[in-house]
């Protein structure tokens, strides 16, 4: 079933193909949700010049009025999520990204970001570049965007599949995080 949490199926259809009720499926959800790690696994990095990409996108839990923003923090190199923030869309949680990122980034990372203004207030402003869409100094998080919106279904804008609960929405995030950084390794 974890696998298949990971693809774009909803949990009904996750019952109809393992003809388990729907209530089997969500009793798994929410037992998984609370022991998924919520910390970045990535690669160990030497102190050098690295380049990070950050972006955030919209997302809601039950209704559109609660809103949630994905904070991610990419290595333009690797293309590992280094750091993840779920929280709304103020500087508190672009500190936040900032903290979840590993000290060699936070010490030694470019970091290339949208306009938006709780960056500026957040980054070091030496490392800091606010950059254009179309610079394609932010190309590969926007990729990961689509991506991530493709692959958990409780991003799509337009979907039924939204989530009903905070911690299964972290949970779905943070499972398709590391599933795709340990993707990279291979």
């Amino acid at each position: 079933m974890s696998r298949m949490l990971l693809e774009r199926i909803s949990q009904a259809g996750i019952a109809r193909v393992l003809q388990v009720s729907e209530d089997t499926v969500q009793r798994y959800v929410n037992s998984q949700a609370a022991s998924v790690k919520k910390q970045v696994s990535r690669t160990p990095k030497e102190k050098k010049r690295l380049n990070v990409q950050m972006d955030e996108l919209w997302s809601f839990v039950d209704s559109k009025g609660n809103q949630q923003w994905v904070w991610l923090a990419l290595d333009a190199q690797t293309r590992e999520i280094v750091g993840v923030q779920i929280g709304d869309r103020s500087a508190v949680s672009a500190l936040a990204l900032w903290n979840s990122m590993p000290p060699v980034y936070r010490q030694c990372a470019v970091i290339y970001t949208d306009h938006w203004s709780a960056y500026d207030s957040v980054l070091p402003s030496k490392r800091h570049q606010s950059v254009d869409k179309d610079s394609g100094f932010t190309s590969y998080i926007e990729r990961f965007n689509c991506t991530i919106r493709q692959r958990v279904s409780r991003l799509v804008r337009k979907s039924l599949a939204f989530s009903k609960k905070l911690e299964n929405h972290l949970a779905a995030i943070w499972r398709f995080v590391h599933h795709y950084n340990a993707s990279l390794q291979l």
